[in-house]
Parts: structure tokens; C-alpha cells; sequence
């Protein structure tokens, strides 16, 4: 699977987290408890939403390797170790996003909010639901794409009509 491939699973994964956060009552303002912020992460962690953004930094790290690369193909080797001594230099800094991610979650959600939406994760049907949704995600959009390209042939079709009955020669 390439880092494209992958993130576009990820991206998939991270709409329902980020559609969670958007669609919650904040409590702006409030600074999250140890707690809440504890079970943020683990919640996180169970809806993939840490998995979504694990691809980032490799991905940052490849698109600076292939952009050196384009200039100069001879500097593959070079390029190859000095990438994979950058992705470890800055595996650390994926707490940062994982923080971040958790601290969203833990200001948009009470403790008690999110100790439910965990335990709906952990129990069978949220189980199953983090499973299908990935297929589920992948078939809509198919299904939607396709949708909108006959949609559009419609479209483009009853516009032309229209302007020929107003006189346009097209």
C-alpha cells in the first residue's frame, strides 16, 4: 500500500473523528481534566483516529525526498538513509498530533460523553461498525462520484437544450 493509498484510508477513517468533533456542543474555554484527556486518548486510539494520522509524518518525509529527487535522481541513496533517520528523528513529535486530537475530543465532550463513546466502540456493534465503515466510506464515495458524473451529463445536457431553444448555435 502507498502512503497515498494509506492516507486516503486515514483520511476516510479521520472524517468520522473530525465530523464527531465538528457536530458536539463545545465547552470552549475549559480546560480539559486528566481524566477526560485519559480516556480522549483512549478513545482515539480505538476509533482509528490515532491510525489516521500515523502516515503524516512518513508521507511529509517522502514528498521532501521525491521533491530532491526530481532535481536529481543520483541522490536516491543519499535521500533514502537521510529519510529514514528524519522519520525517527521526528517520531516523537506524533504525540503532538495524538495531544491535540485528544485535547479536541476532551473540550467537545464531557468525561462522561466520552466514556460512552468509548465504551459504543469497544461493544460488538461499534466494533463492527469500525470494521465496515471503511468500506462503507469507500462504496458511498464510488457510488456518489459516479452519481454526480451522470448528474452532470444531465445537466450539461438540458443547459445546452435550453440555449439552442434561445437561439445559440452551439
Amino acid at each position: 500500500m502507498s502512503v497515498f493509498q494509506a492516507f486516503g484510508r486515514v483520511t476516510r477513517a479521520g472524517t468520522l473523528a473530525i465530523g464527531l468533533i465538528a457536530l458536539a456542543p463545545a465547552a470552549y474555554g475549559q480546560q480539559p481534566s486528566a481524566a477526560a484527556m485519559a480516556t480522549a486518548k483512549e478513545l482515539i486510539t480505538v476509533n482509528g483516529a490515532t491510525a489516521v494520522f500515523s502516515p503524516l509524518i512518513a508521507g511529509v518525509v517522502e514528498q521532501a525526498k521525491l521533491l530532491f529527487l526530481q532535481q536529481n535522481p543520483g541522490l536516491a541513496k543519499d535521500l533514502n538513509e537521510i529519510s529514514a533517520q528524519i522519520r525517527t528523528d521526528l517520531a516523537p513529535r506524533f504525540s503532538e498530533l495524538t495531544n491535540e486530537v485528544a485535547t479536541l475530543y476532551a473540550t467537545h465532550f464531557t468525561e462522561d460523553e466520552l466514556k460512552a463513546i468509548l465504551a459504543f466502540y469497544e461493544s460488538p456493534v461499534g466494533k463492527k461498525l469500525l470494521v465496515t465503515q471503511p468500506r462503507l466510506v469507500d462504496s458511498s464515495m464510488k457510488f456518489a462520484g459516479d452519481w454526480a458524473n451522470k448528474l452532470s451529463g444531465e445537466v450539461t445536457a438540458k443547459m445546452r437544450a435550453e440555449l439552442q431553444k434561445r437561439g445559440h448555435a452551439l
